[in-house]
């Protein structure tokens, strides 16, 4: 089967196009024929070496983590009415960028007839890991809560499951087009971030009290001033880190101000958790509460491209790879 694969730490130019044995399923396991595999900033950082005390790999590895595709076949004890349904599963980090696939039984989870296998991969881990973040912050209607990065993948999802949970939405992105996306998806206010008074117009957005909830999902001194617009008592959760490392907060000052700081410790799950949250997602899409934003899609044999893309920051919304 062709696959993708990274055989050293380095560039986009690390993903090399190969074939691979066929996978079996196993007891408990179903083959897939993959369709559509999510791209997430993450893994451009974890192939260029970033993350290893989160991301314990051996080279070479099979990136590529959440998935959408047909099953093909089912292991022992696994039902074989699985066989031929439209499945999304999390394998972890790896084997994603392949042609077939194998995924525990008990882990999959049915995408609904009216979303397309390419949607439903571009929500296998936005969606799961949004889900959680409102979960843990505890967002609640009537509250404000602020979203750095409100243009990517998971910024989009979160916009639009805020703004369904009755939250006033403000999203921080960077540039025209962003912002028109952030706007379209139903933020209250957006602010460009490209402003050098971008701190104090978000602050005025907020009504001059700050968010209840700030969700950074950039880190660096972006994220750190964002922890300034965090109210009295309010929860900043520092969980992403495409600038190169998490908003360096300091737990004394957030202490001092009675703010609650969340990390991305407290986005991880179980996998039965994970499981239920790609569900909610696949149904949220399904009834039009979220739309995944798909900036490009990629063949597999392009997956160096894809990372490319992701990396140039300039694409609004999703990256997918299509099989």
């Amino acid at each position: 089967m062709r696959v993708t694969e990274v055989r050293e730490f380095g560039g986009p130019e690390v993903l090399v196009a190969g074939e691979a044995p066929e996978p079996v399923a196993g007891p408990g396991q179903v083959l897939i024929a993959v369709s559509a595999v999510d791209t997430i900033f993450v893994e451009t950082q974890v192939r260029g070496g970033w993350g290893r005390e989160y991301f314990p790999l051996t080279l070479p590895y099979v990136p590529g983590g959440g998935i959408t595709g047909t099953v093909r076949a089912t292991g022992e004890g696994v039902d074989p009415g699985w066989t031929g349904r439209r499945v999304a599963v999390s394998l972890g980090y790896t084997g994603g960028y392949a042609e077939f696939a194998v995924a525990a039984a008990d882990a999959l989870v049915v995408v609904p007839d009216p979303v397309s296998l390419t949607d439903a991969a571009a929500l296998v881990h936005d969606g799961v890991t949004a889900a959680k973040l409102l979960e843990v912050t505890g967002l609640r209607a009537g509250e404000q809560v602020l979203i750095v990065g409100a243009s990517g993948g998971m910024g989009g999802v979160l916009v639009q499951w805020a703004k369904a949970a009755g939250a006033r939405v403000v999203g921080v992105a960077r540039g025209d087009r962003k912002t028109s996306l952030v706007r379209e998806l139903g933020a209250d206010a957006v602010i460009d971030a490209t402003r050098p008074d971008w701190v104090e117009a978000a602050r005025v957005a907020l009504g001059g009290v700050g968010a209840d909830v700030v969700l950074d999902g950039v880190g660096g001194h972006l994220g750190l001033a964002a922890f300034a617009l965090t109210t009295d008592g309010g929860r900043f959760s520092a969980h992403g880190a495409p600038t190169g490392g998490f908003a360096p907060v300091q737990p004394e000052e957030a202490a001092a101000r009675g703010v609650r700081l969340l990390g991305i410790q407290d986005v991880r799950m179980s996998a039965e958790e994970h499981t239920d949250l790609v569900g909610r997602a696949l149904r949220a899409a399904a009834d039009g509460t979220l739309r995944p934003v798909i900036g490009a899609t990629f063949p597999l044999e392009r997956a160096a491209a894809a990372h490319e893309a992701i990396e140039s920051r300039t694409l609004l919304g999703k990256v997918v790879i299509t099989v």
